[in-house]
């Protein structure tokens, strides 16, 4: 794959990545506003080796992803400061959809993919390299 190929996908990539970014943290927010408010909802197995308060765990949610989503939106800007604030944020929302598997597989899996994807496309980007036709 040529470098402007390689740039075309992670630019395009980049955009997709904010909106993705943007998405996963408004809804890692209502998930960690659902745990705070009926932490009954979610159900866990009583043999799992990270066992947390899931009103904790709500809290930790929703402050990830509000950042997140915030991360998401400055992307759009191009500037480095945004790109790096928002792979440590998907770094952060990956790792704490780890820890939250046992309450919500599916749900977290689903996540951590996104996240993987969203750091992979801030890290390839360069906006500040002109594209060639």
């Amino acid at each position: 794959m040529s470098s402007d190929t390689k740039q075309a996908w992670a630019g395009g990539g980049a955009f997709f990545a904010g909106i993705v970014l943007a998405m996963m943290g408004i809804w890692q927010a209502f998930v960690g506003i659902a745990a705070i408010a009926k932490d009954q909802f979610f159900v866990v197995g009583t043999e799992y080796l990270y066992k947390f308060n899931t009103t904790t765990w709500g809290w930790i949610q929703l402050i990830v992803g509000v950042i997140a989503a915030l991360a998401g939106f400055y992307i759009f800007t191009g500037a480095t400061w945004a790109r790096v604030i928002g792979i440590i944020f998907a770094v952060l929302s990956g790792t704490a959809n780890f820890f939250f598997i046992p309450y919500y597989p599916v749900w977290s899996i689903v996540m951590i993919g996104l996240a993987i994807f969203v750091i992979w496309a801030l890290a390839a980007w360069r906006p500040d390299r002109e594209w060639r036709d």
